[in-house]
């Protein structure tokens, strides 16, 4: 710094009046003639007022600097914590379950904690508890009303029951759309109802006789309480399609009516020819959410139980075996009634 620039420094009437404490345009003069030549100089020379915001933007640089160090070791302690839990609670005495780790993950609870789920909360099943658990779905299932009638699941019922609705106003405008086009043919001929409910079945039972094979006590649970759960949906499907008796789609004329359908269908006694709700879709989801639940820790095991229970449930639109109010309904009870009823702890 030349001595002539320091001797107007000092001396500069502005940077000394009183009748102007601060400049931002002076202060940024400042710096560019003198910081990169002698900063702590310049610095020294400027009034109190001037020297008060770089001193306090240093401050705050060292104070942001000091709080990401802790919220970095902060996040490296919790990487650290997640890999070393799930580490140190795996079981060594039982083979490896087919979809991964045994222990369940932590799971948030109603107010939004995670909350820890060992293994010996679940409801677990075998072949000789399995009897038991179905008499007990069975009373849990059909006491539902009463659980309603004191004020509880109001808000889900409300939901699944104004959406069936709903979907059953637009059934007569949404089905012909379905039976009048052939954009689905190739799709239909491979997800027939026999495919549907070839996968539906066979998907628990090729699990269990893997399990066995590999001696897993866990993966065999899973496989009978996926089968309690198709149980306990075909005694739903059964009665409730017994009692409103709606022709299927494919019953009526293409361009018929299509909105007159329930108490419309003889073709047995049990109504199992009728279309409300839908068996598959009810199944298919149930299936589906007891494998999601218990195989949660993979994030491709809802992923694709649901992708699939959903390709099935659709299928069953397509050709024309049934309304999507018919679909909506199974696929809503079979969730709930694998989630809430067969899976609970």
């Amino acid at each position: 710094m030349s001595p002539a620039y320091e001797s107007g420094l000092r001396n500069s009437s502005l940077l000394h009046s009183d009748s102007f404490p601060f400049s931002a345009k002076l202060l940024r003069s400042q710096i560019i003639q003198g910081v990169n030549s002698d900063p702590g100089r310049v610095l020294m020379n400027f009034r109190p007022e001037l020297r008060r915001p770089i001193e306090m933007q240093s401050d705050v640089r060292k104070l942001v600097s000091s709080r990401r160090r802790l919220a970095t070791s902060l996040l490296f302690a919790i990487l650290y914590l997640l890999q070393a839990v799930p580490a140190h609670a795996q079981e060594g005495t039982d083979t490896p379950p087919l979809c991964g780790d045994s222990e369940p993950v932590a799971q948030p609870g109603d107010d939004g904690t995670a909350a820890a789920t060992p293994a010996s909360a679940e409801r677990e099943a075998t072949l000789r508890t399995l009897p038991r658990n179905f008499l007990q779905d069975q009373k849990d299932l059909w006491l539902f009303p009463v659980k309603l009638a004191q004020g509880h699941h109001w808000l889900p019922t409300a939901l699944i029951v104004g959406g069936t609705a709903a979907l059953i106003a637009t059934d007569p405008k949404t089905m012909p759309h379905f039976r009048q086009t052939n954009a689905f043919s190739g799709f239909n001929s491979f997800f027939s109802g026999n495919t549907g409910a070839g996968i539906i079945a066979a998907v628990p039972a090729t699990f269990y006789v893997i399990s066995l094979l590999r001696k897993n006590s866990r993966d065999q649970s899973s496989a009978l309480l996926a089968g309690e759960a198709v149980a306990d949906d075909a005694v739903l499907m059964v009665v409730m399609k017994s009692i409103t008796r709606r022709q299927r789609p494919d019953e009526i004329a293409v361009n018929g009516n299509y909105s007159d359908t329930f108490f419309q269908s003889h073709k047995s006694f049990l109504g199992t020819g009728s279309s409300f709700p839908s068996g598959h879709a009810m199944m298919s989801f149930s299936v589906a959410t007891v494998f999601a639940r218990r195989y949660r820790q993979h994030r491709w095991v809802p992923y694709v139980a649901y992708g699939l229970a959903s390709v099935i449930s659709f299928s069953r639109v397509t050709t024309s075996a049934h309304f999507p109010s018919d679909v909506f309904l199974g696929a809503a009870l079979g969730f709930a009634i694998a989630r809430f009823d067969v899976l609970r702890q």
